[in-house]
C-alpha cells in the first residue's frame, strides 16, 4: 500500500555545488564492479597452466639438445593456439565492459527540485533518489517523504516475499522495487553499501563451465593423469640409462600431446563465433554459459504481454453496470489521473477518459500478485480496478455481466472490473496485506486489445522444428490468454490451467499439470516460479522470457532467463540474454544457433579423443609387443594436424542444429569413438610392425637390432593414421548413403572436400624433401603408398560392418533411441 503525497520542500535534493563539493571530499559513489576479468588474469590464466610449463620445459630441453625445429614446432603450435586463445578472450572482455557500460541501470535523482537520470557513479552522498516500480536501488539509502513502497530484497536475501517500505526504513542496493512511488536518500555509496560487500566476491568475473566443458575438463584431466604416468615411466627408463636424453624428450612431448589442449580452443572459437551471430540476430549474451544454456533447451516458458503481444493495450468498449457511460468514464478519468504508480492499463484508460486529479488518501499499486489496483478518497471512498474473479470471487455476478466478461477472453481481450465502495479505510499497508472492501459494487466492464506481434506466429512455428515445448505463464484471464495463443497458431487442443486451480491442487497434481498444461493463467509470481522450478525437476531443461518486475523470480529458477531490452532494470539486471529491440523473433534462430554450437563441438571431440586414445593405445601396444616408441614429436604433430586440427576449425562452422540426446555427451559418443579407436589402433599396429619386419629383414648380416632405423615404419605408421583419421570425417558426416554407419546421413561433401584436401597437403609434405626431412618422414615407394591406402579402405568396410551390426553398442549396453 502506498500513501501519496507530493514532494516536500525538504526533497529538493542537493543543489549542484553541493553535488560538486561531496564528489570533491570523496563521497562519490565511483567504486564500480568489474564487468570482466583484466587483462592480466587473462593472460595468466592461458600462459601460466600445467600443460603449457610441461610443453614449454620440453621444448627448452630440445633446443638445448641443438634440435631447433623440434623445439619451434612446440612453440608454434601449442603457444599459437594460446595467443588466438588470449585475443578471443581479450576481444570478448572488450564486448563485455562496452554491454555493461550500455546497460547499466540509471538512476533518477533530485536536484535543485529537478528529476534528472544520471549513472550510479554520479550519485553523492546525501543524493534523494526517486523509485518507482521496476528500478533497481543502486545505493543505500533511508526512504524520505511520504511514499511508501514494495521492494524486493531476494537478490540480497533469497526471500521472495516482497517488503513494505515507509519513511525512515532502510533500502538497500541490489534489491529494485516491485510497486509504488518514493524518496530515498543515498546514506552510504561506494564501497560502503552492503550489496558491494556482498556481491564484489560474486559478481567479479569468474569462469562459469558449462555442461560440456565439465565434461570436456574430465576428459582432459584423464589424458593428464596418463600423460603424467607415462612420464614418470619415460624418467625412470632414463634413469636406467636405457634411453638418452634425446629419446626422453622426443618421447615427453609426444605424450605432452596426448592430452588435447586444442580441444578446448576449438569449443573457446565455437562460443566466440556464436556470441557474433547472435548480436546480429539482437540477441545480447550477458552471461557466458548462455550459449551452451540455448542448446539444451526443451522448454520455453514466456508471458503474455510483451513477449507474444506488442504490449501496446488499447481500451476498446466500458460496459456500465447501473450508472451511464459518461459517469463511468468521468470517474475512470479521475481514478487514472489521481493514481502514481502509473501502469500499462491505466495509461490507456488515460487515453480515452479524460479526469482531473484528485489527492487520494491511501493507494494501493497494482501487484501481480493480488491483480487489482484501488485508490481511497475522502469524500468519494474507495474505487477498485482488476481482475473481476478476484474482486468478486464469492459473488455470482448478472449473467449477463458474466457473458460480456466470458465472450470478451474468447476473444482474447484483457477484461478487467472497475468497482467502488463507501468505505473510507486504509486497504492495507505497514506490513498488512492489502485487503478488499467487503462491500464493493460492480461499476463497470472494461475490455483492452493487445496486439499480437506480426512474428508470433512464424517464432511459435520456429520453436516447434528446434523441437522446444512452449508454455504461456500470465498473469491475465486463461481464456484471454489461451484466446491469443490459438491466434499465434498454438493449436485448438491446448490445455489450460488457472492460478486458482493449481493452488488447490497438491504437490504431485502439480507438478503433473506443469507438464500438461500449455497455457496458465491468473498465475501470480509465486506460482510462476514454482512452474519453472517443477518442470526443472521433472528433468526439463527450462528457459524463461520475462520483461517485467513479476517475472525476476521465475526468471532466477530458469536454466536460461531471457529478458526484453524494454523490460524493467530489474529484469535485464538477472537476465543470461537480452533481445534487443525486443526481437521475439529472433529466438528461433537463437535456439538453432545454441544447438549448432554444441553439435559442432560434439563432432571435433569425437575426432580429439579417437585420436588421443589411438596414440595412447599406440604407445602401450608397441611398448609391449617391440620394446619401441611409435612416433617421433613431430610424426605426431603432423596425424594431430592434418588429422584433426585443421578438420575441426571448419566443424564448428559447419554444424547444422538439431535435437540434442538428453544423456551425458561422452556417453552418447561411445558408438562412434570405440569401434573406431580400437580399429584403427590394431590396424595401424599391424602396419607399423609389418614395416618394422621388413625393416629388420632389410639389414645387413654384420648389423645388429640396435642400429635399426624406425625412420620407414613410422613414416608408414604415420600414413596410416592421416589416412584413418581422415576417412573418419566421411564417416562423422557421410556424403554418400555408402558412409553411413557411426552417423546419419548428411550429403554435405564440404567435409569431403576438406578431407581430401588435407590429405594432399600430407603428400605434398611427402613430396617436398625440405617438408619431409623436418617430420623426419622417408618416401616409401608407391607400392608401398598402395598398400596402406587398400588397408585403410579394407578398415573401413570393417569398421561400416561393425557399426551397422551394432555389436558393440549391444556389448557396452549404449542406447541410441
Amino acid at each position: 500500500m502506498t500513501e501519496n503525497t507530493t514532494l516536500s520542500p525538504d526533497l529538493s535534493g542537493l543543489s549542484e555545488q553541493e553535488v560538486i563539493a561531496r564528489r570533491a571530499a570523496g563521497q562519490g559513489n565511483n567504486t564500480p564492479l568489474q564487468s570482466s576479468r583484466p587483462y592480466s588474469q587473462i593472460l595468466k590464466e592461458n600462459l601460466f597452466t600445467f600443460i603449457n610449463a610441461a610443453f614449454f620445459t620440453i621444448s627448452l630441453v630440445m633446443f638445448l639438445l641443438g634440435r631447433l625445429g623440434d623445439a619451434v614446432l612446440v612453440v608454434v603450435v601449442i603457444f599459437g593456439g594460446v595467443l588466438v586463445n588470449i585475443c578471443q578472450e581479450i576481444w570478448a572482455k572488450r564486448k563485455l565492459d562496452e554491454i555493461a557500460l550500455l546497460y547499466r541501470p540509471k538512476a533518477t535523482v533530485i536536484r535543485a527540485g529537478e528529476e534528472h537520470n544520471v549513472d550510479p557513479n554520479e550519485i553523492v552522498l546525501g543524493d534523494i533518489l526517486v523509485l518507482r516500480p521496476g528500478d533497481q536501488i543502486v545505493v543505500d539509502g533511508v526512504v524520505s517523504g511520504d511514499g511508501r513502497i514494495e521492494v524486493d530484497e531476494s537478490l540480497l536475501t533469497g526471500e521472495s516475499d516482497s517488503i513494505p517500505k515507509a519513511a525512515g526504513d532502510l533500502v538497500y542496493s541490489g534489491s529494485f522495487c516491485v510497486s509504488g512511488t518514493a524518496c530515498y536518500e543515498a546514506a552510504k555509496v561506494g564501497t560502503e553499501t552492503v550489496a558491494y560487500k556482498l556481491m564484489t566476491g560474486a559478481r567479479a568475473f569468474r569462469t562459469v563451465l558449462t555442461p560440456v566443458q565439465q565434461e570436456i575438463n574430465v576428459v582432459i584431466r584423464v589424458f593428464l593423469l596418463i600423460a603424467c604416468f607415462l612420464w614418470i615411466l619415460v624418467g625412470i627408463s632414463f634413469l636406467s640409462r636405457a634411453y638418452s636424453l634425446n629419446d626422453v624428450a622426443q618421447r615427453s612431448a609426444v605424450i605432452a600431446g596426448l592430452v588435447p589442449a586444442g580441444l578446448l580452443l576449438a569449443i573457446t572459437l565455437a562460443y566466440g563465433l556464436g556470441a557474433v551471430r547472435m548480436i546480429g540476430q539482437d540477441v545480447l549474451i550477458q552471461q557466458a554459459n548462455a550459449v551452451e544454456s540455448l542448446s539444451n533447451v526443451d522448454v520455453l516458458c514466456l508471458d503474455k504481454t510483451g513477449t507474444l503481444t506488442t504490449n501496446q493495450i488499447e481500451l476498446q468498449e466500458i460496459y456500465p453496470i447501473g450508472i451511464g457511460e459518461e459517469e463511468l468514464r468521468s470517474l475512470l478519468g479521475v481514478y487514472a489521473a489521481s493514481t502514481k504508480a502509473g501502469n500499462k492499463t491505466n495509461d490507456a484508460i488515460a487515453n480515452t477518459c479524460s479526469g482531473i486529479v484528485m489527492e487520494p488518501l491511501f493507494e494501493v499499486p497494482f501487484s501481480s500478485a493480488r491483480k487489482w489496483s484501488g485508490l481511497v478518497f475522502a469524500e468519494k471512498g474507495t474505487y477498485v480496478l482488476g481482475a473481476p474473479e478476484m474482486l468478486f470471487s464469492s459473488t455470482v455476478l448478472d449473467p449477463e455481466v458474466a457473458h460480456y466478461i466470458d465472450e470478451g477472453t474468447r476473444l482474447g481481450l484483457r477484461v478487467v472490473m472497475f468497482a467502488h465502495s463507501p468505505q473510507v479505510r486504509s486497504l492495507g499497508g505497514d506490513g498488512t496485506p492489502a485487503s478488499l472492501p467487503d462491500d464493493l459494487k460492480p461499476l463497470g466492464i472494461l475490455r483492452f486489445s493487445d496486439q499480437l506481434r506480426p512474428e508470433a506466429k512464424q517464432t511459435l512455428d520456429g520453436f516447434a522444428e528446434a523441437g522446444i515445448e512452449v508454455k504461456i505463464i500470465s498473469g491475465d484471464n486463461p481464456q484471454t490468454v489461451a484466446a491469443l495463443a490459438r491466434q499465434a497458431g498454438l493449436g485448438d487442443d491446448i490445455e489450460v490451467v488457472s492460478g486458482q486451480e493449481l493452488a488447490r491442487m497438491s504437490p504431485a497434481e502439480f507438478v503433473q499439470m506443469s507438464l500438461n498444461s500449455t497455457v496458465f493463467g491468473r498465475i501470480t509470481p509465486d506460482q510462476k516460479a514454482d512452474l519453472v522450478r517443477s518442470l526443472r525437476r521433472r528433468g526439463k531443461y527450462v528457459a524463461m522470457i520475462g520483461d517485467g518486475v513479476n517475472d525476476v523470480l521465475s526468471l532466477k529458477q530458469a536454466n536460461l532467463a531471457i529478458a526484453m531490452e524494454s523490460g524493467s532494470k530489474a529484469t535485464r539486471s538477472v537476465a543470461d540474454i537480452v533481445l534487443l529491440m525486443d526481437s521475439f523473433g529472433a529466438l528461433p534462430h537463437t535456439f538453432l544457433e545454441g544447438q549448432r554450437i554444441r553439435n559442432g563441438i560434439q563432432d571435433a571431440m569425437k575426432l580429439f579423443l579417437v585420436r588421443t586414445f589411438c596414440v595412447t593405445l599406440l604407445v602401450f601396444a608397441t611398448a609391449i609387443v617391440t620394446d619401441s616408441f611409435p612416433l617421433q614429436n613431430k610424426q605426431a604433430a603432423i596425424v594431430s594436424l592434418i588429422g584433426v586440427g585443421f578438420p575441426t576449425m571448419f566443424i564448428p562452422v559447419w554444424a547444422k542444429p538439431g535435437a540434442i540426446p538428453r544423456r551425458s555427451m561422452v556417453r552418447s559418443m561411445l558408438h562412434f569413438v570405440i569401434p573406431s579407436t580400437l580399429s584403427l589402433t590394431l590396424v595401424a599396429l599391424m602396419v607399423y610392425l609389418f614395416f618394422l619386419v621388413v625393416a629388420i629383414l632389410d639389414l645387413s648380416p654384420d648389423m645388429n637390432l640396435t642400429e635399426l632405423d624406425y625412420v620407414e615404419p613410422r613414416s608408414a605408421l604415420v600414413t596410416i593414421l592421416v589416412m584413418g583419421q581422415l576417412l573418419l570425417i566421411l564417416f562423422l558426416k557421410p556424403p554418400t548413403k555408402f558412409w553411413v554407419g557411426g552417423e546419419p546421413y548428411s550429403g554435405d561433401w564440404r567435409y569431403t572436400i576438406v578431407a581430401i584436401i588435407l590429405l594432399g597437403v600430407y603428400f605434398l609434405i611427402l613430396a617436398v624433401p625440405p617438408f619431409r626431412s623436418f617430420f623426419e618422414l622417408s618416401r616409401m615407394s608407391p607400392l608401398s603408398y598402395g598398400f596402406i591406402g587398400l588397408i585403410a579402405l579394407e578398415w573401413c568396410l570393417i569398421l561400416r560392418a561393425i557399426w551397422r551390426s551394432r555389436f558393440l553398442d549391444r556389448f557396452l549396453g549404449i542406447d541410441l533411441g
